[in-house]
């Protein structure tokens, strides 16, 4: 008996994976929790363990191939018996063979549509059929952007026939208003009007050069057209000549392939690099974001960084500012909820998060990662502290589980580390809400009336406009500065 292994459900909202090893060869024995590939999900890089103790029966997919989650990727026979042809595993509920053995396409049945959720959501709000629209992602699958672009283009099946229809059905004179600058552009479009030409006079030298240009004279815009009967003139005959080679050359500079001078390096977009992509998008395209900025005095925060540090490095921690930030983030967030919110728009409702989880955007060679620390309000500073450099770690490393990077509430991203000072970070979708921070350093400020050198933290924070107002976040960013300026406000949360 074959038992057939479906690629599992490796993490909330996975729906691929990619196969970046196979770590046995088909007919290698293996046991249950033994590890059998190496997939890259969009989460993170998972190792795939075997479901039961048996030998390899069959590997159903390459390295480097996109696998969905639930597809049959690997088989094995079990210990102790011999698989025979058409046997399947009665737990996959599916069988190998049709009614008369023949081999079924368990990865792609008949009528399914290759789709991520997000693109099957994204064409039922587009309202396009899904099933019409060609996929280029990998074995074809239907990504966010195909559906856009089955939406741009507006035609359905149904209306591109039409089109095609009409466009075969016999076209009238077009209004001289209409053309514009299109005769102009293409004199080729007069050549319907030019063939109904009864007849075409010119002189004999007119007509040596047309022939010289290689221009058919009864295609050449008349100056004059009475009773069927076309005046061309020498002018006429060269400005003809002149547009259609400049098509001619343009056509040929269109159709020529750009040839770097360098040569170029692809690098292919899957994976987690495709997946931050995405999101970006879907964020992007979903809420309408707005930024406000503020500049906050820090030197306080500074103060009382350097002076608890030497405490955390005895207890073997390293005390950043990232535990200050959280903290102060949660305490303006209790004062304003409706930034720490989805939006539900099936059910039409703004959910107000109870939970107070915080992620935190991560640098890594794959691309930004956001590992999510819980329960940030029922933590301490040197526990927070232990936990997010733990996390970033991980995220580095590649790690990290795809449960340590779900369920955030709000998120931070700390574009300062390498530099500059103001943003406009991209929400980390569905959320509402996320805070940029800026470069810490000193900068003038005005203190008393005198100008001072003063640490300063500049903060940028998107918002979702459908949910969060304008003042809401003026409202938390002031909040947020207040308990960043002074720290020690953070003692009696």
């Amino acid at each position: 008996m074959v038992h057939e292994f479906k690629l599992p459900d490796v993490g909330e909202g996975v729906a691929e994976g990619e196969l970046l090893e196979w770590l046995v060869e088909e007919g290698d024995p293996v046991s249950e929790d033994q590890p059998v590939a190496e997939v890259e999900t969009d989460k993170a890089v998972v190792d795939v363990p075997s479901p039961v103790d048996g030998t390899v029966h069959e590997r159903r997919a390459t390295e480097g191939e996109m696998v969905d989650v639930g597809s049959v990727f690997i088989t094995f026979a079990l210990d102790g018996e011999e698989p025979a042809a058409g046997d399947t595993d009665a737990e996959t509920g599916e069988s190998e063979g049709d009614a008369d053995g023949a081999t079924a396409d368990v990865g792609a049945p008949d009528g399914r549509v290759f789709a991520a959720p997000t693109a099957r959501r994204l064409a039922r709000e587009l309202g396009v059929d899904i099933a019409s629209v060609e996929g280029s992602g990998p074995g074809g699958r239907v990504t966010d952007a195909d559906v856009r672009a089955a939406a741009e283009d507006g035609e359905t099946p149904s209306e591109a026939e039409a089109a095609v229809a009409e466009a075969e059905e016999p076209i009238g004179e077009p209004d001289d208003a209409e053309m514009g600058t299109a005769t102009e552009a293409a004199p080729t479009t007069e050549a319907p009007e030019a063939a109904s030409r009864d007849r075409t006079l010119a002189a004999p030298a007119t007509r040596r050069l047309a022939e010289e240009e290689g221009v058919d004279l009864n295609e050449v815009p008349a100056v004059d057209e009475r009773d069927g009967e076309a005046f061309v003139t020498p002018e006429a005959v060269r400005e003809y000549a002149t547009a259609q080679r400049a098509a001619q050359e343009a056509d040929a500079a269109a159709a020529q392939e750009f040839e770097p001078s360098r040569e170029d390096e692809r690098i292919p977009y899957r994976g987690v690099r495709r997946t931050i992509g995405e999101a970006m998008e879907r964020s992007k395209y979903t809420a309408p974001h707005v930024t406000h900025q503020e500049m906050v005095d820090v030197t306080e925060l500074v103060e009382t960084r350097e002076e608890l540090k030497p405490v955390a490095e005895e207890r073997g921690i390293k005390l950043t500012y990232m535990p200050f930030v959280m903290k102060a983030v949660i305490a303006a967030l209790d004062d304003h909820p409706v930034l720490n919110a989805t939006l539900d728009e099936d059910a039409g409702e703004i959910v107000l998060r109870g939970d107070r989880h915080i992620g935190v955007a991560v640098a890594t060679e794959a691309g930004l990662m956001v590992p999510v620390v819980e329960d940030v309000d029922r933590k301490g500073m040197l526990q927070l502290a232990s936990e997010t450099h733990e996390l970033a770690q991980k995220a580095r490393d590649r790690t990290i589980s795809p449960d340590e990077l779900q369920g955030s509430t709000f998120t931070i991203t700390n574009f300062g580390a390498f530099g500059g000072d103001y943003a406009t970070p991209v929400i980390n979708y569905p959320e509402v809400a996320i805070l940029g921070m800026g470069e810490l350093k000193q900068r003038p400020m005005v203190v008393d009336g005198e100008v001072e050198a003063r640490y300063s933290l500049p903060i940028s924070i998107s918002i979702d406009h459908r949910v969060v107002d304008g003042a809401d976040v003026a409202q938390f960013a002031g909040r947020l500065a207040t308990y960043l300026s002074e720290p020690r406000l953070l003692l009696l949360e």
